[in-house]
């Protein structure tokens, strides 16, 4: 079943095929100033509506766009190679959604996997 969420302003709005089974947590500097919770899909299972205003942040690698929205400040979602081996994989593509923006969704029932990206990268 389709899930929707939003920044604050509504400036961002997306959808997504499926409510996550998981969320991440992540320890690196930028993720745990930020807050976010993370959900992890594939482009194709993500729509991300027009936007009135948009705003990315690159650090570091400058691989991972790390978007927000400029009028109410949300952290949104990023765009990045798949991580998961520890290597990025830029044939494998991943959208990762701040969970926190979801509509009517509980995050205290889904598992919630913390990533130590503090000592990692």
């Amino acid at each position: 079943m389709p899930l929707k969420g939003s920044c604050h302003c509504k400036a961002t709005v997306f959808e997504v095929t499926q409510a996550p089974v998981s969320v991440t947590r992540c320890t690196c500097s930028i993720c745990s100033k930020k807050g976010a919770l993370w959900a992890y899909y594939s482009p194709d299972e993500v729509r991300i509506a027009p936007q009135r205003s948009s705003a990315t942040y690159r650090w570091q690698s400058m691989t991972v766009k790390h978007n927000f929205c400029p009028t109410c400040g949300c952290t949104t979602f990023t765009e990045s190679p798949d991580w998961s081996t520890g290597e990025p994989n830029f044939d494998n593509m991943r959208v990762a959604v701040n969970a926190r923006l979801f509509d009517d969704f509980d995050l205290d029932a889904v598992e919630m996997v913390t990533i130590d990206g503090k000592n990692l990268w």
